[in-house]
């Protein structure tokens, strides 16, 4: 007795030629964002030394953690270019999450030392310029307005609205920047440059801990996080032809691109007995037009095929 086990693939019929998706329009806008987003940093850095301000400082160390995940961005839609081959069959998607967990690592580093230093100076409170503060914190407002200028978009992909919360994130710090600034100048109390520091690095922290743990689930193959298993699972089966799903299994090779394999039950009885190609056809357009999903691998099996395998 034969059985019907069959599968069904892409359109590009192996996994060695997974592809993500084409944005050299938001390769570009990036690249114009990290220069900015550089400039800002740089800018910071500097003159929170020269000025004496943790708060700039702390400030600065938050936008390195943006031209890092700004500049990871860039560098995946770049790498991603690369073909794969027999050894790697997703091409080199996956350095984009393990570059990601690495730059996770260091913000936390980089926090933690603005914490300490941030304790020191409530002990020890140390006179800054504030007017020199003041200006460059309103010069860290503008280029980060430009940013989101840039990264604004109705329709933007994960990218592009990640970065776009990234350096709405350091207006905001910015502005705590210049608050703190204006503390000093009206009251005298120095106390307020660490005690921005700490919420400063409070930010750096939350935005590292979401890119360590976001990183984590994509190396574990999680279920992506932006959708539904029983969406997805009810959706197979409501394909006409089908008559069961299982072992369902979607995940994330790197941003942009995210796999499915799964087997389908399918029946045929009747004159209205579809073939396995317009089932395929059917199921490749539900997954990819309610989900996304491009990249998908699908078995076929007869009732009776999966019956014998249950039992056995």
């Amino acid at each position: 007795m034969s059985h019907a086990h069959h599968s069904g693939h892409d359109d590009s019929h192996a996994q060695a030629k997974a592809r993500g998706p084409e944005r050299a329009g938001e390769a570009r806008r990036l690249s114009l964002t990290l220069c900015v987003a550089l400039v800002a940093m740089l800018v910071e850095a500097v003159g929170g030394f020269l000025t004496h301000s943790l708060a700039l400082l702390s400030d600065a160390g938050h936008m390195l953690a943006d031209v890092g995940a700004i500049g990871l961005s860039v560098f995946a839609l770049h790498i991603g270019s690369r073909p794969a081959d027999a050894r790697r069959t997703y091409g080199y998607y996956r350095l984009e999450i393990l570059a990601a967990l690495l730059n996770g690592a260091l913000l936390i580093a980089i926090a933690l030392g603005i914490v300490v230093e941030a304790w020191q100076r409530l002990r020890d409170p140390q006179p800054i310029h504030v007017g020199a503060v003041a200006v460059l914190a309103c010069g860290g407002i503008l280029l980060n307005a430009i940013g989101l200028w840039l990264t604004h978009a109705r329709v933007s992909s994960m990218n592009l609205r990640s970065t776009f919360l990234h350096l709405a994130g350091d207006l905001l710090n910015s502005v705590g920047v210049l608050i703190a600034a204006g503390v000093i100048a009206l009251t005298g109390r120095l106390e307020a440059d660490p005690i921005i520091s700490f919420l400063i690095a409070g930010t750096i922290v939350w935005s590292a801990v979401r890119l360590c743990r976001e990183a984590v689930d994509v190396l574990l193959e999680g279920f992506p996080a932006h959708l539904d298993f029983e969406k997805v699972n009810d959706a197979l089966g409501k394909v006409a032809g089908v008559s069961a799903v299982h072992d369902l299994h979607v995940w994330t090779i790197t941003s942009g691109l995210v796999a499915l394999s799964c087997h389908l039950v399918v029946v045929c009885q009747g004159p209205n007995c579809r073939s396995h190609d317009e089932v395929l056809t059917d199921a490749k357009d539900v997954l990819r037009q309610r989900f996304g999903i491009e990249h998908t691998t699908i078995q076929f099996e007869s009732e009776s095929y999966r019956h014998e395998e249950i039992v056995h």
